[in-house]
Parts: structure tokens; sequence; C-alpha cells
């Protein structure tokens, strides 16, 4: 399985200065492969191969006065830019044909020089490396401090630099993982569990736990107020605006780092103690538009279950989606009637055929566990792993670099 490990830097002003010149020359290639792509459209010609775009593009335009500032970075970065084109074209005509699942993908576009996220990768062939004292050394650009918070599992394949709205960088290593030692870190566990995801609370579990919901955005949401405030009454091109903009993403970005840790610390907890885990398949898509799109967005259900599902896979654990149309707050989950639909206001029920009292996330937290077949685990039955995806793939990150580069 392939994962990414991302960790801050803090390059130096002139590491800063080599990094938006390696941002740029790297966007440049981008749309001009976009652009030589689309005018062979508009001509009927047949699209030009990836060899093609590489000599032309890259090797020839080098030796040009309008792009010799293309040889003042990795020829390495401008290579996997070309590449993130023709995969987007791919995928674009994967999603065409049908062939590609999730909502149609539009055609390539442009890439902006005021986007709020810049990237750049490095691949084994770019030969950076990682120092004795712990610094990343990229081609071009020099030793970048590294600010390590754990310690790299394995040699990584290929490294992304990153900077994003709020001006921050970072560094994603790419790492294929053993699946043995994977195994033999996570102990051993012989229960099962059913999660009823929720607004009130985050997640209601099967056994009663119930986990109440932080609301990150709700809590940041009067400082939020202020800094958009303060940045609408700045004057459009202006220094200033500038530095109202950047006060907005950073309270953005902590809201979703917090976010992001929360979801991290509870998802390793529940795949640590349990063999296996169902949690319900919500349309999230439309929840999110409805007038809780606020509390939808801010519980963040979707980064919470894909968390689930890798990890589920990476340490041999079993990770069930039941079905949305399931009625997991309709049934009764000691006698299996079937009692009807209930407005969201319900939160207690009788069941009419045998009288118990039901807490109604508690009771959907217990169908949720017996729909995905897991009901029986808690005995101690065996439960099969099945197959999941790897989280992330990054294009590029084939190979194993030489020598050793882990921190």
């Amino acid at each position: 399985m392939q994962l990414r490990y991302s960790f801050r830097l803090y390059p130096q002003p002139g590491q800063r200065t080599a990094l938006a010149r390696a941002f740029g020359c790297a966007r440049v290639v981008f749309n001009d492969a976009v652009r030589a792509r689309e005018d062979a459209r508009r001509q009927g010609l047949p699209f030009p191969k990836a060899a093609d775009l590489s000599r032309t593009l890259i090797t020839q335009a080098r030796q040009t006065a309008e792009r010799a500032w293309l040889g003042e970075v990795s020829a390495v970065v401008l290579q996997q830019s070309l590449r993130d084109a023709e995969s987007a074209y791919r995928n674009f005509f994967a999603s065409l044909k049908g062939e590609r699942k999730g909502p149609k993908l539009g055609a390539p576009r442009m890439k902006s020089r005021k986007d709020a996220r810049q990237s750049i990768r490095f691949t084994t062939n770019a030969r950076w490396s990682l120092t004795p004292s712990g610094q990343l050394n990229l081609p071009k650009i020099g030793e970048v401090r590294v600010k390590w918070s754990r310690t790299l599992p394995a040699v990584p394949s290929s490294v992304t630099v990153i900077k994003d709205a709020a001006g921050r960088y970072f560094a994603s290593f790419v790492i294929d993982t053993d699946p043995a030692a994977d195994a033999a870190r996570m102990p051993q566990a012989d229960q099962s569990i059913g999660i009823d995801l929720g607004l009130t609370h985050f997640a209601v579990l099967s056994d009663g736990t119930k986990i109440d919901s932080p609301r990150f955005l709700r809590r940041a949401e009067k400082k939020l107020k202020k800094a958009q405030r303060e940045l609408s009454r700045k004057q459009k091109g202006s220094k200033n605006r500038a530095k109202a903009r950047l006060k907005v993403a950073h309270a953005h970005a902590k809201v979703a780092d917090a976010r992001r840790e929360f979801h991290h610390q509870l998802s390793t907890r529940l795949i640590r103690e349990n063999q296996a885990v169902a949690v319900e398949d919500l349309a999230v898509k439309g929840l999110a538009r409805t007038r809780l799109a606020k509390s939808v967005h801010d519980a963040g259900w979707s980064q919470f279950v894909g968390m689930l599902e890798y990890k589920a896979a990476r340490y041999g654990r079993t990770f069930v989606k039941v079905g949305r149309f399931e009625p997991t707050s309709q049934v009764c989950s000691t006698c299996g009637h079937h009692d009807g639909p209930k407005p969201l206001h319900v939160r207690e029920w009788t069941c009419t055929a045998c009288g118990t009292v039901h807490d109604r996330d508690h009771n959907a937290a217990k169908n949720v566990k017996s729909a995905a077949g897991l009901a029986v685990t808690a005995c101690g039955a065996p439960v099969r792993p099945e197959p999941v995806l790897a989280q992330r793939e990054e294009t590029g990150s084939q190979g194993i670099p030489h020598g050793n580069r882990a921190a």
C-alpha cells in the first residue's frame, strides 16, 4: 500500500524564491501542454504524444530565448508536470466513456499563477536526498529544514513540495508500506463495531459510546467572520488585501487541521480496538444541499470514512459500508420489527411490537452492525479482511531510490 507522509518545511528566503521559480516553470509547462492539445483538437490533428511534447516543450524550449529560464529548475519537475497533464486528459477521456467512477470530469484547464495551491514533484531521477542532519536536499533549491513529527517507516520513492493557501510549505513523501510489519504493529482484537454518524453526536457506536461533535467551524465562526469582514474592506490588488487574505487562509487552515487531527485520532482508536468496523454509506453530497449544509461540511464524514477504510486495509481489519437505503433508524434492533420512518426531532421511540425503548442513534448503530453481518464477530468468530484499494496514489512514485534516504 502506498501512503503519503507530510511534514512541515521551513525554507529560507532564497529557497522560497527558488521554489516560486520552480512552481512557475511547472505551471508554464503544464499550460503549454494543454494549449498544444487544444490546438491539435481545433485543427483536427491527432493529439501529440508525450515524447513529442517533452522534446518540444522542455528540451527545445530551454534552448530558445523566450523559455531559457526553464533551465533554472530541475528537468524532473518539468517532466512530472507533463505527466500530470497526461493523467488529467486520461481521466477526462475515461470519464467521458464511463470507465471512471464518480462525477463527470471536465477537460483540463490552464493553471493560474494566483492559484491557492502550488506543488512540484521530485522522483528518484531528480537525486533528491535527506541529509544526516535531517534536512531535505532538493536539486537547484538546496537543503531545506524539515520539522520531523515522526520517523519514516520506509525509504520514500518520491517527494512533493506543496505550498498551501496560507503560505505554508509541506513535503509529502510517498511510502510503500510493508503489510507484515503493519499487521505486527497492530494488536489483535476480537470485537466488531457499528458506527452511526450524525450531527448532534459525531458518532454513536453500537456498544453505546457517544462521541461528541467538536464543531470546529462553528467554534471558529466569530474569528472567521472578523477576518473575512476585514478582507472585504481592503482595496483589490493592494498589499493590505494580500495580508488580509493570508489571515483568512490561516484561520481556515487552523480549522481544517484540527478537524483532520480529530478524525485521525478517532479512526486509529476504532481500528486498533476492533477487528471489524461497519459504517453507513451516507449521501453527503445530497445532505450538503440542504439547510444543514454548514454542519454537514463541518463534520467531515467523508474524510473520516476514508481514513477508516484505508487504515482497515493497512492493518488487516475488515471495513464494511452499509447501503444508504438500509432502514437503520426504522427497525427495532431487538426484535427486528419495522416501525416506519420518524422525523428527526424524535430521538427516542418505543417499539410497538416488543415494547423496547430505543435511543434513535444507538439503535441505528446496532442495525448498521447487524446489516454488515458483523454481529457474530463479538463472540469471537473469525473475521476475514477484504481487499481495499490504497488510500492515495501519486504519479511518478514507482521505483525505489538508491541509498538510504529515510530519516
